[in-house]
């Protein structure tokens, strides 16, 4: 038993630690008292937390207040975190003390123990949190995770849908289907008008997202415990953001006052809001497709989705849109997600947030599960579906509905009459006109067009 631990000691007193764990004293008493989720912090959040660190040794170095072998220790231990190893030396649950000290000290003494396997003696609070607080790297670090995968993942997936959409408009120009309003029959609307609605929805939503990622720019880093700055050099936040920006070739930048920063986290809510919006967004569009496409038989039917995998473990040959059904509840989830972290915001108790962990958390799952659902949506589904413009003719031209298009000549009243008439007997509605009024043919085809009526 004892050959499997070794011993250390914090503040508190002596504690078991595995003998190979990169970790020591604070996290080990951190992973016994959250035996929570067994998740935990997203990957994404530990890289970024190593690069806050590195550029906080950097900015350390460059004002002469710790030694260079020091930094330079920490900053190639930090290298190798920032490129992927060693995730499994950071397992706290999300569910944590609310700071997010518990995962601040863990990064601490990884890099600590990755230096002292360099041969460099690191102290965890002296030399790798020098000038800093968890108070002011963990909502640094939430900004800059949540930044840098908008970034490199939901940004790129998301101009990827809106191409996407964008070429099946121009590929299904002219192509006429039934429009609906309340679930009813309405006036007729072209493919490319729908798809590109959708481009202008999502068009929005993008919008949304980057100005919330604008806020998400400006960081707290240099306020350590409670935003005053205490412990930090002078310059130490300029240095620090200095290096930061060149690093990762971003656009950050210092808040005019840190203890916005540290109190509340008006902008990762503001950012979780944009991605709800988006959320929603993508709830319409597969909504729509799934109702398009449903039958073959008794439904719509006006697509064919990819047939992606057999739809029914009873029912032979029957297939489901399961992409779009994937992506709708991808959404939910982010809604859900959005909600934990709007009301997370709200314990912005006196100079600190306390729900630092789980704002983190709920941010960056949404990134990642909109990126991933959003190319789902258009490979599988938007980029190869088919129209099936037989069945969208047979039905177009009997849509009572397209009587409005000779209001302007036969007035509302005489247009509801030949509506009701022609539902009643099942006829086309440019037959039933040309009984009930004095328009010619010709003038009633040419009134009744259903490409002409969807307009340019």
């Amino acid at each position: 038993m004892t050959d499997s631990f070794r011993t250390e000691s914090d503040s508190i007193g002596a504690v078991l630690i595995p003998v190979d764990a990169l970790w020591g004293a604070q996290t080990q008493r951190a992973v016994d008292n959250f035996p929570i989720s067994g998740r935990p912090l997203p990957a994404e959040f530990i890289r970024a937390l190593a690069m806050v660190k590195s550029m906080c040794a950097h900015a350390n170095m460059t004002l002469g207040v710790l030694p260079c072998d020091i930094g330079q220790a920490i900053i190639a231990a930090c290298a190798e975190i920032m490129a992927g190893y060693h995730l499994d030396a950071f397992p706290i649950d999300v569910y944590q003390t609310g700071s997010g000290t518990s995962t601040n000290m863990n990064i601490n003494e990884v890099i600590a123990n990755l230096a002292a396997k360099a041969g460099v003696v690191v102290h965890p609070n002296d030399h790798v949190n020098m000038s800093q607080s968890s108070n002011d790297v963990i909502p640094t670090t939430l900004r800059v995770s949540a930044v840098e995968s908008a970034c490199t993942h939901l940004l790129p997936a998301l101009s990827h849908l809106i191409e996407t959409l964008e070429c099946k408009a121009r590929a299904l120009a002219g192509q006429t289907k039934m429009g609906r309003t309340h679930l009813m029959d309405a006036m007729p609307i072209r493919f490319d008008q729908s798809l590109m609605a959708y481009v202008d929805h999502l068009s929005g939503a993008k919008l949304g997202i980057e100005q919330a990622l604008e806020r998400m720019r400006a960081l707290p880093q240099g306020g350590t415990a409670v935003g005053t700055g205490v412990n930090a050099p002078q310059g130490f936040a300029e240095e620090f953001v200095l290096a930061l920006n060149q690093a990762s070739n971003g656009s950050y930048r210092l808040m005019p006052r840190a203890f916005a920063g540290l109190s509340a986290q008006d902008e990762p809510v503001a950012l979780s809001a944009a991605l709800r919006g988006l959320a929603i967004v993508l709830t319409k569009i597969a909504n729509d497709l799934r109702l398009m496409n449903s039958g073959p038989l008794a439904g719509l039917s006006e697509i064919s989705l990819p047939d992606l995998q057999p739809g029914s473990s009873i029912m032979p040959g029957k297939v489901n849109p399961v992409v779009p059904e994937a992506v709708a509840m991808v959404a939910a989830q982010v809604q859900g997600l959005d909600l934990s972290v709007a009301l997370a915001g709200q314990s912005g108790l006196f100079e600190l947030n306390v729900m630092l962990p789980l704002i983190a958390n709920n941010v960056l799952q949404s990134l990642s599960l909109l990126g991933n659902a959003m190319r789902l949506l258009a490979d599988k589904a938007i980029a190869n579906f088919t129209v099936n413009q037989a069945r969208i003719d047979a039905t177009l031209g009997m849509n009572p509905i397209l009587v409005t298009a000779l209001n302007p000549v036969i007035g509302y009243e005489l247009g509801a009459k030949i509506a009701k008439r022609a539902y009643r007997e099942q006829r086309a509605i440019l037959d039933v006109a040309l009984e009930m009024t004095n328009i010619p043919e010709d003038e009633l085809k040419r009134l009744l067009d259903p490409v002409r009526l969807t307009g340019k």
